[in-house]
């Protein structure tokens, strides 16, 4: 039976290992019609597109890969902006945030060149929470989301029902602030089947802080989660499905990971109640991103906050 997209058309910025599966994915799921894929080069874009071709024929997705320009992409109802630009990551600790310095001069170009873009926009592209910030400010764009706390949620749910042998189904939790060393575990409002457990919260913490590094260490990168979160963030902003995604956003005048209740596409904050440990490590997580936020901002090649403003 052929399926039925539920959008006509979504754009992929980057055709690295996270772009190669989000591109991928989207194929498999059938979630639009057309696929528009850019990248650095017009080389990356068509090999790209031409392998995905080949997964559409021998899947009979009705999804059309597409090579594009990121000029090109601003009638699609949404773009996934999983770039990555060319630097070796020093960072032993507080890992995404190695990626800050190079990726924001590329997030500035595209905040540049989709200036006023009115669809969705989410990205994955690390440190996820400062760089949606970046590209919203830069671009204008009312509609942005990074992924990063999507992705730990569903990582802390599966764990901790690994633990406690239920499905992950059955667990109904959330990490929220930042996508990295300051991610906070929503461990008092956690529930399984409706109901308060004991929790190994230091057990669970290492996992979420380990995972992604041991998942690196065996392949290069960590793609298919990550995948995997743009997809679920796609169907709930995109109004296929309602429900809660755990997403980078504004909130409070910064831009952190906190849980959105999606109806129809439109987000509503839906944060838990939080105990007093973890909301000092929420307002830390804040206090934190803003810092690194500022940091990047100064960057001379974005220009100055001032001029951006007066443009």
């Amino acid at each position: 039976m052929t399926r039925t997209p539920a959008v006509d058309t979504v754009g992929v910025i980057g055709a690295g290992a996270v772009g190669q599966t989000v591109a991928a994915t989207l194929c498999t799921a059938g979630l639009c019609r057309h696929l528009l894929i850019a990248s650095r080069t017009p080389e990356q874009a068509s090999a790209l597109t031409a392998d995905i071709d080949d997964m559409q024929q021998a899947t009979a997705s009705p999804v059309r890969p597409h090579v594009g320009r990121v000029a090109d992409l601003g009638d699609c109802q949404a773009v996934v902006i999983a770039v990555r630009a060319s630097f070796t990551n020093t960072h032993s600790i507080d890992v995404r945030m190695g990626g800050a310095v190079a990726n924001a001069p590329v997030i500035g170009q595209l905040a540049a060149t989709l200036h006023g873009y009115t669809g969705t926009v989410l990205v994955v592209t690390n440190p996820v929470d400062v760089m949606s910030r970046l590209f919203a400010e830069l671009s204008g764009c009312e509609r942005v989301f990074g992924v990063g706390s999507n992705l730990d949620s569903a990582r802390y749910r599966a764990a901790l029902a690994r633990h406690l042998h239920v499905p992950a189904t059955a667990v109904s939790g959330h990490v929220i602030g930042e996508h990295g060393d300051a991610a906070v575990v929503c461990a008092s409002a956690t529930t399984v089947n409706d109901q308060r457990v004991p929790l190994p919260l230091q057990q669970l913490c290492d996992e979420l802080a380990t995972r992604a590094g041991r998942i690196s260490a065996g392949i290069g990168r960590t793609r298919s989660g990550p995948a995997g979160a743009v997809l679920s963030a796609l169907r709930r902003t995109l109004a296929v499905d309602d429900g809660i995604e755990e997403l980078s956003a504004l909130y409070g005048g910064g831009w952190l990971g906190i849980p959105l209740r999606f109806t129809r596409g439109e987000p509503v904050a839906c944060l838990p109640s939080l105990d007093a440990a973890e909301q000092r490590q929420f307002t830390a997580a804040d206090t934190k991103l803003r810092t690194a936020y500022q940091a990047v901002r100064s960057l001379p090649e974005l220009g100055s906050p001032d001029s951006e403003r007066a443009s």
